[in-house]
């Protein structure tokens, strides 16, 4: 996570895995020179029990090398979380070869595009967390919340019973968020926990709590961790902002404003 500069704003390219496309960007290079193929970006992230998570580095670090595919993954016992560029076939070879791994069979991805390639080189790096939250009892391979459709959402919102909670950071909300959305003004996900355990202090265990990030990444992290306080009914958006924005006619949205993300358009909309 990070705070408002632009400097902190790519750090916390890590965060959220949807927009992460700071991580290890540059001067961008062209584009597969000579295939004419716009770059292919994927963004992918899976909470799984990855206990071998450090062997897997070396080999997947020289597979994407071989196949010219640069990026940051990040991988942790409890999965694996990234950003990668390269040409249509090695992405798809990339994602082939992560789906052969029957822990990580039904990783989701989301694609955008460019003309050139957007990082300078590829890492593979080792974390605790595949996204920081500094709770080490907080798993989302065993229990998160309830996952609902952006079709489904705006009527769980608009329930007066419901706590609705925006999980970014306070940069994130300021240009963006749900109506009559909670802003926790965390200034990195690392934040979310005190927030949570302050904000809800003496809440009914029963109390339907909805939160929402901008890929799900976050939110798949926040519900656990509220599961783990002993919060009984905890939703949480799939997909995230950018499905709901993608998914969802502007004339029907709840969503105000702008949804920041972490690569050259720093904000999308409807």
């Amino acid at each position: 996570g990070a705070g408002g500069s632009p400097r902190a704003a790519a750090t916390a390219a890590k965060v959220d895995v949807v927009a992460a496309l700071a991580c290890g960007i540059g001067t961008a290079s062209p584009a597969l020179a000579g295939s004419g193929e716009p770059t292919v970006i994927a963004a992918l992230y899976k909470f799984a029990r990855l206990e071998d998570f450090e062997a897997m580095r070396e080999p997947l670090l020289e597979f994407c090398r071989e196949k010219n595919i640069r990026g940051t993954l990040l991988l942790a016992r409890e999965g694996i979380n990234g950003t990668v560029a390269g040409e249509r076939a090695a992405i798809d070879a990339l994602l082939a070869r992560l789906r052969g791994d029957p822990r990580l069979a039904d990783l989701e991805h989301k694609e955008s595009h460019d003309v050139s390639q957007p990082f300078l080189r590829m890492k593979v790096r080792l974390k605790r967390e595949i996204v920081t939250l500094g709770v080490d009892e907080v798993d989302p391979t065993e229990t998160v919340g309830t996952y609902v459709d952006p079709k489904d959402w705006n009527a769980l919102i608009s329930d007066p019973d419901v706590l609705l909670i925006d999980t970014r950071n306070k940069y994130e909300v300021k240009i963006g968020t749900f109506r009559n959305a909670k802003d926790p003004q965390t200034d990195s996900f690392r934040d979310f926990p005190q927030y949570c355990d302050e904000a809800l202090q003496g809440q009914d265990k029963d109390k339907k709590i909805a939160m929402f990030c901008t890929g799900g990444i976050r939110c798949e992290k926040s519900t656990s961790f509220l599961r783990q306080r002993g919060f009984n009914n905890v939703y949480h958006l799939k997909g995230g902002i950018l499905k709901y924005l993608e998914e969802v006619p502007a004339e029907n949205s709840l969503w105000d404003g702008e949804c920041y993300v972490f690569d050259h358009r720093v904000s999308v909309k409807h």
